[in-house]
């Protein structure tokens, strides 16, 4: 039986590309460097920011990398909310299923979650967020993933993940546990849905609703 509810944030709970876009164009600029392109764009949005810094700044060896990391740890986040919609059905969602599961948050990112989750007045409806500085290593490896599952002491066959990429994907087959592409119809996973009410007429869920 279905046991634990896994979300990850940015492209599930979040549209949050624009955000991304903003946030690691203004790192750029800070340090004279022209803007990032759709490539480096779809990387960033999945990747953890350690990694994306170094990813954006590859071919720029004229940036001292210290400064760009000193730079972004007092960069605020907080205007960069603006760029981010919630799924409009996400709150409903949480609602319908948090009595009767545990849910937990695994994402790549680091101290923006904190304040993604103050804003738009989410943490109570989670039991645990485990970010990329809070586990071994970020994902796709299944460290974050593997903390919850023991936090709960629950089996991967009684866990389900919410993801949207092949970041996602690798982080559940590292565990074992059942992916729900979320309007990602191109990624492999046991499921696939458009939105979050959707999620409950899949199969686990009807099922934990009959025992």
């Amino acid at each position: 039986m279905l046991k634990l509810v896994v979300f990850d944030c940015d492209g599930v709970m979040f549209s949050s590309r624009e955000a991304n876009r903003a946030y690691y164009n203004d790192l750029l600029r800070a340090f004279s460097c022209p803007p990032m392109n759709e490539v480096e764009l779809d990387f960033v949005h999945v990747q953890n920011v350690f990694t994306s810094v170094a990813y954006i700044f590859r071919n720029h060896p004229q940036v001292d990398m210290t400064e760009v990391n000193r730079y972004r740890r007092h960069l605020d986040y907080t205007p960069y909310l603006r760029h981010m919609e919630m799924e409009p059905d996400l709150p409903d969602f949480l609602r319908l299923i948090r009595p009767r599961y545990h849910t937990a948050i695994s994402t790549n990112r680091t101290d923006t979650m904190d304040t993604i989750l103050d804003t738009f007045a989410l943490r109570p409806w989670f039991d645990l967020v485990v970010t990329a500085t809070v586990a071994p290593r970020p994902k796709p490896a299944p460290d974050g993933l593997l903390m919850i599952l023991d936090r709960f002491q629950v089996r991967p066959e009684e866990t389900i993940y919410i993801g949207d990429s092949e970041i996602d994907r690798e982080h559940c087959a590292g565990v074992g546990v059942d992916l729900i592409a979320f309007r990602n119809s191109a990624l492999p996973a046991r499921y696939h849905v458009d939105s979050f009410m959707a999620i409950t007429a899949l199969e686990p869920f009807q099922r934990a609703g009959n025992r």
